[in-house]
């Protein structure tokens, strides 16, 4: 992360918080204003003692609460909300915050650490909206792990863990090109990305390495230039003799930097045993495909995890 921070800090950037109340997220904010990294902005009262370089906003007293809402009207208006709807979203701080960052007020968004991944998510698609090159909303999670000779320097790229239930072969290949652009962005690597199933060219048959095998075609059409290979089994992705032995002349076999899971259900399992079983750090999720980055955190977050969030989020807002 040390790396991740300096870059962070001659950015100053400004992250809205909405959820402003919740203790580890005053701790990481105080923590992000004290050392210099970004400007926090948090949704809520300012508590006794606010921490110095904060700044606090109460959504129903703000002065850009009219703003905000005419703003979301007319993004919603086609949808059939009425201009009363809207001003009553906006005052809600998951969208406040969201809403920040769609009219040019702040650079991104932290949100999840009490809201669910479905509601933040849907606050910044309808606040935000998608990129104009994107086809899908999807997520990746950075993993550091204790081995540094896997991946890149011990850092991968896991997706879709928090989004994208049961991806298409089509969704498949749009997860990767934004995963491998994370894995740029995020990791300062050129992306080795593995399409992962149960089955290693052709080793096992089903619906699922047949999805696999349809992405990995529909990915060589659109990115030819990516480094891609599927269908991999984990072993054969990531250990170099495995790969050798499994998928002889891949140049991603044994070597990949950045996984794509087949199913949502598979990636969560994924990484959190990762994290849990093998002592790695998941840093994440991050949400990929969005106009300006609006990040969703796990609902058993910790300070260090928001903290983290949010300089990534920075980072994020300078490849928009």
């Amino acid at each position: 992360m040390s790396g991740l921070i300096e870059r962070a800090r001659k950015l100053k950037k400004t992250i809205a918080f909405p959820e402003g109340d919740d203790p580890r997220v005053l701790e990481a904010a105080a923590r992000l204003a004290r050392d210099g990294i970004l400007r926090p902005v948090l949704m809520g009262a300012p508590p006794a003692n606010p921490p110095h370089g904060v700044t606090f906003v109460d959504p129903a007293k703000s002065q850009a609460l009219a703003k905000y809402a005419a703003f979301y009207y007319e993004r919603r208006r086609a949808k059939g909300i009425t201009q009363m709807e809207a001003a009553e979203v906006a005052r809600k701080p998951l969208y406040f915050a969201s809403l920040m960052v769609g009219a040019g007020d702040a650079d991104g968004s932290v949100g999840g650490a009490v809201n669910s991944t479905a509601d933040t998510v849907r606050a910044a698609l309808h606040s935000i909206g998608p990129h104009a090159q994107a086809r899908l909303v999807s997520s990746v999670f950075i993993m550091a792990l204790q081995d540094r000779s896997l991946g890149h320097n011990g850092l991968m790229a896991f997706a879709d863990c928090a989004v994208v239930v049961d991806p298409t072969p089509m969704e498949l290949a749009d997860i990767a090109i934004a995963t491998a652009q994370s894995t740029r962005v995020l990791m300062d690597a050129e992306p080795a990305v593995a399409l992962l199933t149960y089955s290693t060219k052709g080793s096992g048959r089903g619906r699922e390495p047949d999805k696999v095998k349809e992405a990995l075609e529909i990915l060589r059409a659109r990115a030819p230039e990516l480094n891609v290979d599927g269908e991999l089994q984990a072993d054969a992705a990531v250990d170099r003799l495995v790969g050798k032995s499994k998928a002889p002349g891949s140049r991603v076999a044994g070597h990949a930097n950045t996984l794509v899971f087949p199913t949502l259900s598979a990636a969560n399992i994924g990484y959190k045993l990762v994290e849990r079983l093998g002592g790695a750090m998941a840093i994440g999720p991050f949400m990929q495909g969005l106009a300006k980055p609006a990040n969703d955190l796990s609902r058993g977050c910790s300070a260090e995890d928001i903290f983290n969030v949010a300089v990534v989020t920075a980072l994020q807002s300078e490849t928009r």
